[in-house]
């Protein structure tokens, strides 16, 4: 492989041709389904999906198939074929779907138009993960101009992600045995702990979702006539919340969320804190004066990879400040967001949190916990030999630095599932999500060079499969 002919045909590919249509990308508001429902009548899915496939026709490799495979009542999926050479299968992801817009984007940016400014190009999906399609197709086709021979290659590209994948089973299966014998996945929606090197993710926290509510009157009434003898609504969730996490440190009293953590992690995440250090909870948009949970950067990263944590995402009941009385409401309803460690049972903490959360409510107020999604973590197997090489290798030759190994505080539940359906392959899970690149908040950006270095890697790891012994 000329290291510098791949250099030079990435940058090119991205300059001409991929940031012109990833701003087309950020300029369609298609929002993932839990965040618009009426997503087939809007059509913005779909010119999304047509968006890519357009792109990836004229920009179509030696023997490229097509399909945007589509069930009824699901979202799209766009599954491309690349033939080569030898058995088996790499698998290369990502996804089309976007969050909600948020509120907070800086003056002159906005979540549906694309701005570039210097190194960066703002906009709404475009890191989380709109580039993947077209970084993986041009991976492929950087091998193919050198006529550097690579195995049968298959692009999943779908619609559901944010949502937490739930259309996506229902196409793995229609697809069946037409995925191949996968020994490889490379998987684009991933962070990067900076922009100065290859950072490979190893683990992925589980995600528990639902909504908490308490009901205490049929019609809301005057605070001052009714409180002292109705208890407030606010005050029982306020109970509730405190019988699985501990409101001064955070740590939670679920015994289903307590961890063990593998030796090897513990080595990945020292090292990993020793070349972040400040930076990795720098990274953080914080008020003037706030202080992070630790000072200890191992402990920071042991607790946003392995730890459980809890975010309350959303509230109903509460009028907005201008709009609020004095009324004693009848009703407060909150979002829960669990973060759930690697290797946690999904199911079983999710029995145990509505168990500890509905059970003897305060007062026998009418409280329910109603679960929406419970998605487990993920692990990664232990990385090959060839592929820790390959990794290494490619770091030093497009970055100019080591690889790196670190967990993510987030969820990709396409990676459990592949997980248990292909138990023998290898992961190469990355991505352009860095310090401040704020995917899903304000001012979201894709950094540019990265983007353009990671696809030379990938193109190398690509390379380095095909010959592994």
């Amino acid at each position: 492989m000329n290291t510098e002919k791949i250099k030079s045909f990435v940058d090119t590919t991205w300059d001409s041709s991929i940031l012109p249509v990833l701003q087309d990308y950020i300029r369609i508001p298609n929002k993932s389904v839990i965040f618009d429902r009426q997503w087939q009548q809007h059509g913005y899915m779909e010119k999304a999906m047509q968006l890519a496939a357009d792109w990836c026709r004229r920009h179509a490799v030696n023997g490229m198939q097509l399909e945007i495979m589509r069930l009824e009542g699901r979202t799209p999926l766009l599954f491309i074929e690349v033939p080569g050479s030898g058995k088996d299968t790499v698998l290369l992801y990502g996804h089309l779907d976007k969050q909600p817009e948020f509120s907070g984007w800086e003056s002159g940016l906005d979540p549906w138009t694309p701005v570039r400014r210097g190194d960066k190009l703002y906009g709404r999906g475009g890191a989380d993960d709109g580039y993947a399609v077209f970084s993986s197709l041009t991976a492929i086709r950087a091998l193919q101009e050198q006529n550097i021979p690579h195995v049968r290659c298959v692009l999943v590209i779908e619609c559901c992600e944010e949502s937490g994948s739930f259309d996506l089973p229902f196409h793995i299966q229609q697809l069946g045995s037409h995925l191949g014998d996968v020994s490889l996945v490379v998987c684009l929606d991933a962070e990067c702990g900076n922009y100065d090197q290859l950072w490979t993710t190893t683990t992925l926290r589980g995600n528990l979702v639902g909504t908490l509510t308490a009901d205490v009157l049929t019609e809301g009434v005057h605070s001052g006539a009714a409180s002292g003898i109705v208890p407030s609504s606010f005050r029982i969730l306020r109970t509730l919340l405190e019988r699985v996490e501990n409101n001064i440190t955070g740590a939670t009293k679920v015994k289903s969320l307590k961890p063990v953590i593998p030796a090897q992690r513990r080595q990945q995440i020292r090292r990993a804190a020793k070349v972040l250090g400040k930076s990795v909870c720098g990274k953080f948009p914080m008020v003037k004066g706030m202080q992070p949970l630790s000072r200890d950067p191992v402990k920071l990263i042991t607790d946003n990879t392995w730890g459980a944590t809890l975010s309350v995402t959303g509230a109903d009941g509460m009028p907005a400040l201008a709009d609020a009385g004095n009324v004693l409401r009848p009703r407060t309803a909150l979002k829960l967001s669990f973060r759930l460690p690697p290797t946690a049972d999904a199911r079983k903490v999710s029995a145990e949190v509505k168990r500890l959360l509905e059970k003897s409510p305060p007062y026998q107020a009418r409280v329910k916990f109603n679960v929406e999604s419970a998605m487990g973590g993920w692990n990664a197997p232990a990385v090959a030999g060839w592929l820790e090489t390959s990794m290494r290798n490619a770091s030093k030759s497009f970055f100019g630095a080591d690889a790196m190994y670190m967990g993510t505080g987030g969820s990709i539940p396409f990676m459990g599932m592949l997980g248990k359906k292909f138990p023998k392959a290898q992961f190469l899970v990355t991505g352009l999500l860095g310090p401040h690149s704020n995917a899903h908040g304000p001012n979201e950006f894709l950094h540019i060079p990265t983007a353009k270095k990671l696809t030379a890697c990938v193109a190398q790891v690509l390379a380095d499969h095909r010959q592994r012994k």
